[in-house]
Parts: structure tokens; C-alpha cells; sequence
């Protein structure tokens, strides 16, 4: 037992307060003996008398009850919505029905806190339209699960190559357009920019801006060429800053996350199908944090489709 450093007694000296009142002692003498309370004479006393020498121990302050704790199934399911989807403490808390403060505090104590727990500085654009983010996500191609599923490195597809998503993300609503191509090469990219200016426009969306990495397909003549075609300002990061383009860096955090690897395709084809409806989830139905927990679609003009 840890006795802090004022404690006024001990096991040996409230054994000795029980015993003088079991001898007939009054508690104010008592008490005066030992430079306690009455009332500190009187609990030593009574446990005692009823449990011994084991009662004389320090006891814990947490209460005996706790109706308003989390159950265990519950406390698991927000760690897994964490673990497995990364889903953020806001999404969770919508999901769960909890307060986000509640849900913040179970993480921390589960150690899954970290860039859904903290608050960040935002900017962005005034009108959709404004600026588009474009950016490029490389892919494995395979024809069957590979190791990091079955665990048998000998069991993978060697020689499928890779793929490449192309993304864009509108900087006011989020609205995002996706391709998975072959390549990243700058025609690729020109061409992609092409369909992803025209899809906006059925929305009555123009593009004013487009902002990039360094890459060698946004240097690019085809890119450039494209650019003007559209009247687009292109514009580039920093280098080696890729926070420059956070947008899109986050939205491929997302799309790998919630799409590429949130479950075991049989192969990279199977995956390539799901993609169209995971990004029209994406723009219609799933809450963004940043939009007031409303999908991208809602800040597009309205009487739009997208």
C-alpha cells in the first residue's frame, strides 16, 4: 500500500484507533490522540469491526458503478471503425451516436489517436470551379490476391505492371473525378484534364485553375497545350512540398483506404469495376468533416447533376 506523503495514519496506527475505541475510549479522545476527525475515528472503527485487519487498507476512489460507460462491444467497434477504415473521429461520432469528445477520449485511451484527432487549418476556394487538384495515384496490377493477403510470397502475379489513377478534386465542394489508366505520361494526363474539364462543365462548373505536382506529365507540352485550350492557369507546387496539394494527397488517402485496399478483390480488374460506384458514394452519400458532414455534390450549383 502507497501512503502519500500528509496521510495522518496507517494500517498499524488506525488498528491501534479501532482497538482504543474497542477498549471503551470516547472517539473525541480518540481522535485528539491521534490528531484526526471523529468522524476519521468512526470509519476506521467500523471497518474493523466488520473486515478486520484487510479493512484498514486503502480503498480506491472510483466509484462502484458506472452507468454511462461504454460497453466493450461498443468501445471495439470505434477502435475497428479506426483500425480498418481510418474513418475520422467525426464520422465515427456520427456513426456511433456519441458525443466527439467521448469518441476522441476512447481512441486516446486505445492509442488510435492522431491526424482525425486534431484540429487543422483549412482554406479554400470561394466558388467551384475556382481551382481543381490534380494528382496521380500508382497501383499494383495483379491476377489473383498476393501475399499480403494469403501470406505465400509465391503466389503473386508477377509481370502485371501497374496502374495509374489519375484524380481530380474540385478545392471549394471536393467534388472529385478519377480514372485508372495505363500510364502517367504527359499525353495520359492532357487527356485526362480534357474529361475532367468536360465533366465539370455538365455540372455548369468551369475550371479556372489547375494545380499540380512536378511531375514530368504536368510539365509536359500535351499538358500545357491543354491548359491553354481551356483558358486553365496551371499551377505548380513547391518542390519536395507536397502538403502544397493537400487535397488531392488527402483524397488518395481515402481512395486507397476506402476503395483500393478496403477489402481482398480476386484481381485488379474486380477492383477497377468497383471504382465507379465508390466515387459516386463518394460525391453523393459520404459526409465530409469539412462541408459540415455534407457530401461534396451539395456545394455544387443547384439543379445540377454531376
Amino acid at each position: 500500500m502507497n501512503i502519500h506523503q500528509h496521510a495522518r495514519s496507517c494500517p498499524y496506527s488506525r488498528r491501534l484507533m479501532a482497538q482504543r475505541r474497542q477498549q471503551g475510549w470516547s472517539r473525541a479522545v480518540v481522535a485528539s490522540a491521534f490528531g484526526v476527525s471523529e468522524r476519521t475515528v468512526s470509519k476506521w472503527h467500523g471497518r474493523y469491526q466488520a473486515h478486520g485487519e484487510a479493512g484498514l487498507g486503502d480503498r480506491s476512489s472510483a466509484p462502484h458503478g458506472r452507468p454511462r460507460r461504454l460497453s466493450r462491444p461498443l468501445q471495439l467497434y470505434i477502435a475497428w471503425l479506426r483500425r480498418a477504415f481510418g474513418w475520422t473521429v467525426e464520422r465515427i461520432a456520427r456513426q456511433s451516436g456519441l458525443a466527439r469528445a467521448r469518441v476522441a477520449r476512447w481512441l486516446g485511451r486505445w492509442g488510435l489517436t492522431g491526424w482525425g484527432c486534431r484540429m487543422r487549418r483549412r482554406y479554400e476556394h470561394e466558388q467551384p470551379g475556382d481551382l481543381l487538384h490534380v494528382d496521380i495515384k500508382k497501383l499494383a496490377r495483379f491476377e489473383r490476391p498476393g501475399h499480403r493477403v494469403t501470406g505465400d510470397r509465391r503466389q503473386g502475379s508477377p509481370g502485371a505492371g501497374y496502374s495509374y489513377v489519375h484524380v481530380a478534386v474540385d478545392d471549394n465542394s471536393r467534388v472529385s473525378y478519377v480514372e485508372e489508366l495505363d500510364d502517367e505520361r504527359g499525353e495520359t494526363a492532357a487527356g485526362f484534364l480534357e474529361r475532367a474539364v468536360t465533366a465539370f462543365a455538365r455540372a455548369d462548373v468551369a475550371i479556372q485553375r489547375v494545380l499540380s505536382d512536378n511531375g514530368a506529365c504536368y510539365k509536359s507540352a500535351d499538358f500545357a497545350a491543354a491548359c491553354r485550350h481551356h483558358g486553365i492557369r496551371h499551377l505548380r507546387t513547391r518542390p519536395y512540398t507536397p502538403r502544397t496539394n493537400g487535397k488531392a494527397e488527402r483524397f488518395i488517402g481515402t481512395l486507397v483506404r476506402e476503395w483500393a485496399y478496403a477489402r481482398t478483390y480476386a484481381s485488379s480488374r474486380e477492383r477497377q469495376q468497383v471504382l465507379p460506384m465508390w466515387l459516386h458514394y463518394y460525391n453523393h452519400q459520404r459526409p465530409h468533416g469539412a462541408l459540415d458532414h455534407q457530401p461534396p455534390v451539395s456545394r455544387m450549383p443547384r439543379g445540377t447533376t454531376w
